[in-house]
């Protein structure tokens, strides 16, 4: 018979149920393409894979469908803090919902205060832990995911659980390292967990991502390239001796995207539907984005595309500056975000100044980002740095090709002059480079569909990277 393996995943947000960033992505998808794996694509073992997040206060005004199935105590400073759990089941995918004082406490899925989340956190990791005791379901691995449930792979490193999880093993992954969570000092006494002698540098060693890196068996940084960069000066958020040290604990593994949703075939967002065998249709829906957003309707116009949170990481404003650099080069852009105002501002300025080239709109809306998907020609992503990075996959699904900076994921996913265009440094003198540069293929259409009908045939499924975390969990 196969062995079934039992996967705890752990995340402070998932989609459908709420998000704020692209975690929620990952936790929504992941553990339902793991579940989905056949037997032989997982190496031979079943996967029961069960995902577990904070019961938000954004959840708990929309919880009609979930069902109590435990309540227990976690001891803090002497006394009983309780724990609700609660369960639904989400196409197949168990998804348990840990509720406490420390949770509700704080009115947003992320506080400014620090302090909050470092115990709303702590007592997340440490209760969904607990849980499992009341389930009858001990898990063979418990899967963290960035600082906020690192905690859970210490916990299971110190021991804190006698009996069922003894043999239980722990992974973390990575998903934006310079997030190292606050000093938790205070919160691991109260619970009566304490910190350990660990090799850590002085200044992390109370910090959650760090303890989680140090007691996990396996750290997993969300591209391989990523996992490269980490061990740098320039990316390792001061970690970079302490991971180099380590680094035979350290991999890669790159994100998926959903490519049943992100589909331009079928993808109800976009006015024309189309694909690499009919790539003439998808014209109209350039076509219709100018329209939209009030632009020229001409087809022989390159027109770049940006859908990004506003802030320096993302080289947003590299983006802006390349594009007021191309005075006397037709062109036209349309941008979607929000973040930094001053970047904002900056993407608002550029606007005025080319009044009938740029839109701007400074807000989130996924109808809008798909239709950009689908109708510019080229995709602005000059990220400082990216761990992973979605959208540029989403572009190329969508025959947009993206220009990006070599890092991180971006070089992973995107093959020079071949599904798009790549770069080398952070500044507005290599971007603009770049761009010149695909505005010269851009001028050659045979090579350009080429190009297009390349970067779609690419497969970004979530299949690829279960496969992967299906094999981890099996050396594990």
């Amino acid at each position: 018979m196969s062995k079934t393996l039992k996967v705890l995943f752990l995340a402070a947000e998932a989609t459908p149920f709420v998000k704020i960033g692209g975690l929620a992505d990952v936790a929504g998808a992941l553990p339902r393409a793991l579940r989905a794996l056949s037997e032989e694509d997982a190496g031979g073992v079943k996967l029961d894979v069960r995902l577990a997040i904070p019961l938000h206060m954004v959840i708990r005004n929309d919880s009609a469908t979930l069902r109590p199935i435990a309540t227990f105590s976690l001891q803090r400073s002497g006394a009983e803090m309780p724990v609700q759990i609660f369960e639904t089941n989400s196409e197949g995918l168990p998804v348990y919902f840990v509720a406490g004082e420390p949770i509700t406490t704080s009115a947003s899925v992320y506080s400014a205060n620090s302090a909050l989340d470092g115990e709303k956190y702590t007592f997340f990791s440490l209760a969904a832990l607990e849980m499992t005791k009341h389930l009858d379901w001990v898990p063979d691995i418990v899967h963290a995911n960035d600082w906020h449930t690192a905690l859970a792979s210490y916990a299971l490193q110190m021991k804190h659980w006698n009996g069922e999880m003894q043999e239980t093993k722990s992974l973390l992954t990575v998903h934006n390292l310079p997030f190292l969570g606050p000093d938790i000092t205070g919160r691991l006494a109260s619970y009566g967990l304490p910190l350990s002698a660990t090799d850590l540098p002085k200044w992390a060693h109370a910090q959650p991502l760090p303890l989680g890196l140090w007691a996990s068996k396996k750290n997993v940084a969300v591209s391989p390239t990523y996992a490269e960069e980490m061990l740098t000066k320039e990316f390792g958020a001061g970690l970079e001796g302490y991971l180099a040290s380590h680094k035979d604990t350290l991999m890669g593994i790159i994100n998926g995207i959903d490519a049943e949703s992100y589909n331009p075939k079928t993808d109800t967002a976009i006015p024309t539907q189309f694909s690499a065998e009919i790539l003439e249709e998808r014209s109209w829906n350039k076509a219709g984005l100018q329209q939209l957003t009030g632009l020229d309707i001409d087809s022989s116009i390159p027109l770049f595309g940006i859908v990004s949170r506003m802030t320096g990481q993302k080289g947003i404003d590299l983006a802006l500056g390349a594009l007021s650099r191309l005075k006397k080069t037709p062109w036209q852009a349309v941008i979607l975000g929000t973040g930094d105002s001053a970047i904002e501002k900056q993407a608002k300025r550029l606007e005025k100044l080319f009044p009938d080239r740029v839109k701007v709109e400074i807000r989130y809306d996924d109808r809008l980002a798909r239709k950009i998907y689908a109708g510019t020609d080229m995709f602005l992503m000059p990220s400082r740095y990216e761990p992973c990075g979605l959208s540029q996959m989403v572009a190329m699904r969508y025959g947009c090709l993206p220009i990006a900076r070599a890092t991180g994921g971006l070089k992973d996913t995107i093959k020079h002059e071949e599904t798009g265009f790549l770069f080398e440094g952070d500044n507005i003198k290599s971007l603009s480079k770049a761009v010149r540069e695909a505005l010269k293929i851009y001028e050659d259409k045979n090579h350009w569909k080429t190009m297009q009908r390349n970067a779609m045939a690419e497969d970004f499924s979530w299949k690829n990277s279960a496969k992967q975390y299906a094999a981890l969990y099996k050396s594990l």
